[in-house]
């Protein structure tokens, strides 16, 4: 088996909106350079993702130079929102996390309302090196997070993607697969590896980063939606549930923690260090 390379690299400005894959980024403490630095809220500022919210996945958000966004979606003007003034922040939560937040212009509220058909604002995570901390429960002390659901990067590979379509081929809703990876929304994508090996990783380098790998991540009904179409099905959590199920969790990759700041770039080796 060939040695272990970086596949691809994803970065997702807006939670939960469609994002880029570009053939470099650079690594911060708490994930990838402006993956997941904004948010989408509820007007009682609770996050608001493709779980209850699929169509979600038909805006997309391009990264600019100096932080701001590009947001594009069928039917709507592109809009470009700049990182706001951290004049005053407010509180929103992310799941059991209550984070200070600064709002985007009214534009972009009205924009994404418009998108989703309901009423919510967009936020940014002005310093992320102090606002959110990893769950204690798997970090080390003064680890941070982005708005990613738990964790500063999320790794998958490519051959643990073809044992699960397989899988699935086999199951009952074969129609449904084979199933792209964007399904599950990796940062970092890895060919080369044996399937499932990443089960096993405790401490990985990319190129020149080397990162703790925390815990596997158990995924949700996000998986279930057609990236391109907003549509849901039964897979993967059908297949996940009889082969990939830890307690009470369907596991799909693993969550990564940088120990270093760095640059990945397309065809970095990766080497597994424990």
């Amino acid at each position: 088996m060939p040695n272990p390379v970086l596949h691809a690299v994803h970065v997702y400005p807006v939670k939960s909106l469609a994002g880029c894959a570009p053939g470099e980024a650079g690594v911060e403490p708490w994930g990838l350079s402006g993956d997941r630095r904004w948010m989408l809220v509820d007007p009682v500022g609770k996050v608001v993702t493709q779980r209850p919210r699929p169509r979600l996945a038909l805006a997309r958000a391009e990264p600019l130079p100096d932080g701001g966004i590009r947001l594009s979606a069928p039917g709507l003007e592109t809009l470009t929102v700049a990182v706001p003034e951290p004049a005053c922040t407010t509180r929103v939560e992310i799941w059991k996390d209550k984070v200070e937040a600064v709002e985007a212009d009214a534009r972009a509220h009205a924009w994404l309302s418009e998108h989703l058909g309901c009423e919510v604002r967009l936020v940014h995570l002005d310093e992320p090196a102090h606002r959110r901390p990893v769950d204690p429960a798997f970090a080390l002390p003064g680890e941070m997070v982005s708005f990613a659901d738990g964790y500063p990067l999320l790794a998958t590979t490519l051959a643990s993607l073809d044992a699960l379509n397989s899988l699935i081929a086999q199951g009952d809703h074969p129609d449904e697969g084979p199933l792209p990876m964007n399904r599950f929304r990796p940062n970092v994508v890895v060919d080369g590896a044996a399937p499932w090996a990443e089960d096993d990783w405790k401490r990985i380098a990319i190129g020149e980063v080397t990162f703790r790998v925390a815990k596997p991540c158990g995924r949700c009904v996000v998986t279930t939606t057609d990236q391109r179409t907003a549509e849901r099905g039964k897979e993967p959590l059908r297949t996940l549930a009889r082969h990939r199920r830890t307690g009470d969790q369907l596991i799909f990759g693993q969550n990564l923690v940088p120990e270093r700041t760095g640059t990945l770039r397309v065809g970095d080796p990766v080497e597994i260090l424990e």
